[in-house]
């Protein structure tokens, strides 16, 4: 689809600043910890999503995103596909403004779903490379 991963969209979705995480790990070794440290140091909100946690990087752990309680712009999913739909309808539910998929994960009636509700969505694309790419020149 055109839609998908346009750089435009991209660019949207990076000026945002609030981010949670779904799948989260406290695992230093797991990518989404990686990613999700790399955008704190870059100065992004970043908000936990794991029910098993109390706390990663820092910061509250929460078990979904109404959970949360305020506002979220990006909803960055390090979970398997067929967790996707559940997450999309939750993003929608809180008024997030974009869905984010990570690399190796593809949804496409979910992802379609999300931007009929007037979400910005990519899938299949690190977070933490585009911004690099993006806005760090690399």
């Amino acid at each position: 689809m055109s839609a998908d991963n346009s750089d435009a969209d991209i660019k949207r979705i990076l000026a945002f600043h609030t981010i949670a995480v779904v799948g989260l790990s406290p695992n230093r070794e797991r990518p989404s910890h990686g990613v999700a440290s790399y955008l704190k140091e870059q100065g992004y909100e970043i908000i936990p999503v794991n029910p098993g946690q109390q706390e990663i990087l820092g910061e509250t752990s929460y078990p979904d995103l109404p959970s949360i309680g305020r506002p979220v712009e990006v909803v960055d999913i390090f979970r398997r596909p067929e967790y996707v739909p559940e997450i999309v309808d939750e993003a929608i539910k809180v008024g997030a403004k974009a869905v984010w998929m990570q690399l190796g994960i593809v949804h496409e009636e979910a992802a379609r779903k999300a931007r009929d509700a007037g979400l910005l969505v990519v899938q299949d694309k690190c977070l933490l490379v585009e911004h690099r790419r993006v806005k760090m020149g690399g």
